[in-house]
């Protein structure tokens, strides 16, 4: 990491540890898969598995991700949520201990119609409202069974759905898809995992055998409006950059591409550099909130490749140099990107390689 970098991500290593007790507290008695797909929601899927500790395994979506980290050395049980893309892929699990959710009838006949030099791990998926990936009701039992049989299948199954509307807390979808999911539970089948980070958080009768909290882990509340520290988490990651430029600006002259924001009255503009192609999204609006020297102030004109610019109001006592919040630490994801109009877990996934992550114990 280049520890001069301007615009970096700080990563609160002890802020993660605190989340993962937090959430643990809500499921004592379950195991605990993280999830750190998406290079562990943009905070860097290494250094986070490195520093997490007794937890069953690590989720990821795909294969190339879970090579990532055997390759950097992690041997921690992985599951690949999407599955293997080819049956060609089924040998690499195997080499590199492996676990892959079956959730296609591609899937199925690929791991059964194999040769391989030890059975495999599987978790079947079923479909119980999300629609997307899974088996739905009436193939599962077959699915079910044709796994059972297979010298590929390392048995007990493991059993997995996933939820669509559980940051809903009034949506009778969730309570319905976990009664399918009960109905679906074999005796002899082996652990069972529904939850993610917001029924983790708000529907306890969810947390089974395994919880799978992956935003929640990183200190961002998977729902809308509530924050993270309503559940005592600490966010992880706080995107900084710092002021480049501070200039005397003059009511009736606008800034930025389009001259988009005309000043009503004398005031002063902060430029901050941080822009889209660090991974802050251009469709910020005027009035996006940033923390600089402790107060909000907003955002004004276009957010452009390398820069934002913010009001800073009149007679500042903000030089070149400070330090600016875009999330995070005192200013939660949440509320930026309520802002923009899109959600944190798009924030933080974002960032470019050009966001430097600088580690802190």
């Amino acid at each position: 990491m280049n520890n001069t970098s301007v615009t970096r991500a700080v990563i609160n290593l002890s802020a993660l540890q605190h989340n993962q007790q937090v959430l643990k507290a809500y499921a004592p008695n379950s195991q605990f898969l993280a999830v750190v797909k998406a290079n562990a929601y943009g905070h860097g899927m290494v250094e986070i598995a490195r520093n997490l500790s007794g937890i069953y395994a690590l989720g990821v979506a795909r294969l190339n991700e879970a090579l990532v980290l055997r390759h950097a050395g992690i041997t921690t049980p992985i599951v690949l949520f999407e599955g293997f893309f080819h049956a060609d892929d089924l040998e690499t699990l195997v080499t590199h201990n492996l676990q892959t959710v079956i959730h296609s009838e591609q899937q199925l006949n690929a791991i059964i119609e194999c040769k391989l030099d030890r059975p495999l791990q599987v978790w079947l998926k079923l479909d119980t409202g999300m629609h997307r990936l899974g088996f739905q009701a009436e193939e599962f039992e077959q699915a079910y069974h044709r796994l059972a049989s297979s010298a590929n299948v390392l048995q007990p199954i493991n059993l997995i759905t996933h939820f669509n509307c559980a940051d809903e807390l009034d949506n009778n979808i969730t309570a319905t898809q976990i009664n399918t999911f009960k109905s679906h539970i074999k005796s002899n089948s082996g652990l069972n995992s529904l939850a993610n980070s917001a029924a983790t958080l708000a529907w306890p009768e969810t947390h089974a055998d395994v919880i799978r909290p992956g935003i929640a882990l990183y200190g961002v509340s998977p729902f809308a409006n509530k924050l993270a520290e309503d559940f005592n988490l600490q966010p992880v990651m706080t995107l900084k950059s710092q002021l480049i430029a501070v200039r005397a600006h003059q009511a009736g002259e606008s800034v930025g591409y389009g001259a988009t924001w005309t000043a009503k009255s004398d005031t002063t503009l902060g430029v901050v550099a941080v822009g889209y192609g660090d991974g802050y999204p251009r469709m910020a609006p005027e009035g996006t909130p940033v923390l600089v020297n402790g107060r909000l102030v907003p955002i004004v004109g276009r957010v452009s490749m390398d820069m934002l610019t913010v009001d800073l109001g009149n007679n500042p006592t903000d030089k070149v140099g400070d330090d600016v919040t875009l999330w995070g630490e005192g200013l939660p994801a949440t509320d930026v990107a309520n802002h923009i109009g899109t959600i944190a877990y798009e924030l933080v996934t974002k960032l470019t390689s050009r966001v430097a992550l600088q580690y802190v114990p």
